[in-house]
């Protein structure tokens, strides 16, 4: 499943939900509630998931699954 069937998801929710992972570690009480709440606008189910979705994606980058994108040399680089 990719991110964009986990549901819909904003670029600021995406942002905040980004931001809250790194404030609310695995070790902090009631993180998922805390990052929900951050997001806003999504059930501590859905944050669960989409964190989930994030770390498959996340494993099948880095086993090599997933191809770099092919990114046109500019003129600085």
């Amino acid at each position: 499943m990719s991110a964009r069937e986990s549901g819909s998801w904003t670029v600021k929710q995406n942002k905040d939900f980004e931001q809250a992972l790194a404030v609310f570690d695995k070790d902090t009480p009631d993180r998922w509630h805390n990052v929900a709440k951050a997001v806003g606008g999504k059930t501590v189910e859905e944050v669960k998931r989409h964190y989930e979705v994030l770390v498959e994606d996340v494993k099948h980058i880095e086993s090599g699954q997933v191809p770099f994108p092919k990114y046109r040399a500019t003129n600085g680089a």
